[in-house]
Order: structure tokens, then sequence, then C-alpha cells
């Protein structure tokens, strides 16, 4: 591979530095799955990131002329996303969610739940006809439960046991400037929680120890304890659903996640009817349960 100095002076445009990104995360075989789906997208969104320039930035601005410290920088973060396989969010600090971006760092999962797509619909045709609170348990970086303030016009609990996670999450709430809508509570998952929702959505650790195992070096960035739930993915999803009637209001309703484990949920619990989400945009494992449901079911 040609060193720095002399590729610094045979690329002058962002063009050269887009499809020199692009072979670079081509020939280091990187994951995508955090945000982009390709090489192009992946090497414009950082490239973009880094200079500054909005997303939606017109393509002629591809010809434009780099300066030398804007390609240095550029060759600099394009390397460490390939050889340490850091996924772009954590380049960037930032990941999108439901049209919002949010901050990430290592102390969060990168946003990319299935449940923006239902968030965005209302929770259709499942919601109450009435929601006014929300929780979102395990919220992370605290991406679902401002995104159901944002489209739902709701109040939102976020709820987590990691103070680092919460600690991202209350930068989030200051960046959207929804500070009398949202709270976060620290809380081994409804330990601390006393009140009554019309919704509590959740995407708890649910990845198996197999799956953990085989999974593309980008994800060991994030932090383990967000990830894994146990040899079967489902430790905190026997508590979810054995607690969550006691939190929800009358029509209130749980919306969980769990992935790849849905095989391994279904087996736990032969006898329940699951309803599992279809989502037009991909996505799977996501179930919902009324109230009701979680009293017959698992109380």
């Amino acid at each position: 591979m040609q060193n720095h100095d002399e590729i610094t002076s045979e690329l002058t445009t962002l063009r050269d530095y887009a499809r020199w990104s692009m072979g670079r995360f081509t020939e280091s075989n990187i994951f995508y799955g955090h945000g982009t789906d390709n090489a192009w997208d992946e090497a414009l969104t950082l490239i973009f990131h880094l200079l500054h320039l909005p997303p939606e930035a017109n393509q002629h601005v591809l010809d434009a002329v780099l300066t030398k410290a804007e390609r240095q920088l550029i060759l600099r973060v394009v390397e460490t996303r390939c050889l340490d396989r850091m996924p772009l969010p954590y380049l960037t600090n930032e990941a999108w969610f439901t049209g919002m971006p949010f901050i990430v760092d290592e102390r969060v999962l990168i946003p990319r739940s299935p449940i923006g797509e239902l968030i965005e619909a209302g929770f259709f045709p499942w919601a109450p006809p009435s929601v006014s609170k929300v929780l979102d348990l395990c919220t992370g970086s605290g991406c679902i439960g401002l995104a159901c303030v944002n489209h739902l016009e709701v109040e939102a609990d976020l709820v987590d046991l990691s103070t680092d996670a919460l600690a991202v999450a209350t930068k989030n709430i200051a960046k959207h400037g929804m500070s009398e809508s949202a709270r976060v509570i620290q809380s081994d998952l409804f330990a601390e929680v006393n009140d009554h929702y019309d919704i509590i959505v959740t995407n708890p650790p649910y990845v198996d120890a197999a799956d953990l195992d085989a999974m593309p070096p980008e994800f060991h960035h994030e932090p383990r304890v967000a990830l894994a739930a146990g040899d079967d993915g489902l430790d905190l999803a026997h508590r979810i659903l054995a607690e969550s009637s006691r939190y929800l209001t009358e029509q209130g309703i749980l919306v969980m996640e769990v992935g790849n484990s849905w095989v391994a949920l279904e087996q736990a619990y032969p006898s329940v009817p699951f309803t599992w989400i279809e989502f037009e945009r991909g996505g799977h494992g996501v179930c919902v349960f009324n109230r009701q449901e979680l009293v017959q079911y698992f109380s």
C-alpha cells in the first residue's frame, strides 16, 4: 500500500478520497451494519462528518479540492476504521434513529432497532387509544424513548442499570431540548420504577453466547453488558415478561425486542401465542403483548 505522503500528493478531491476509502474498506473486509450497508455510503458518511458537511450536501461538493490537512485527517480516520474495526458512529459520535441525530460513544449500543419503524407508525395497531407516558427500559443512548417523545408527543422515562449509559442519554435529552418531557432513572429493570405506562418498550440485552462469539469485530467495541444475556439470550426477557403487567395502564402494551433469540423465547413458552411484528424496512424478533395477555400468561 502507498504511504500517506504519496496518497495526499496524488489524490486531491473529495471524490478521490471517497473512492480511495471505498477501496480500503473493501480490502479490509469491514462489517457494515451500524448505519450504512455499503462502502460508498460508509465513505461519504465518514468524510462528510470529518469535513463538517451536512449529509444532504449537493453532489457537486464531491469535486471540491481538499486541503492537505483535510486529506491527512481522512486517511488517519479511515485507517482507524479499517485496522481497529471501530464502528463508524463511534468515530463520528453520532447515529441517526427515526430521523433524529443521537450522541453515541462506546458506553452505549449504536441505535439500529427496527422498533424505530414502529415508533414512526405510532405503534399502530397495538397502541391504546390514548398514549401519554412511555417507559424505555434498558434505554442505552435514550434513542427509543426520545424518539417516542418526538413522534408521539408523550412523556418518557428512560431506565438503565448503567450510569455510563444514562450519562449519554442525559446528553441526548439536552441535545433535543426534552428535559421537560423525559427523565432518566437508574434501575435494575423495574426495581426503582414507581409509575404506570401506556407503553413499555424495551430493547434489552438479548444476544446468546453462540451469537456473541460469532459477531464481527465491530460489535466487540460495543458494551458487552448491553448485548450478552446468558446462554440462550433470555436472562432479562424472562424478568421483563413476568413483571411488566404491574407497570402498565389497563390498556397498556409491552413491546420487546429479542432479535435472534425469538426462537428460544417461543420454545421457553410453548403455550403462549406470541405476536411477532413484521417490518417493511427489515428486522425481526420484536413481540407485543397487552396487559391482559401478560397477566394471563406470565403472572
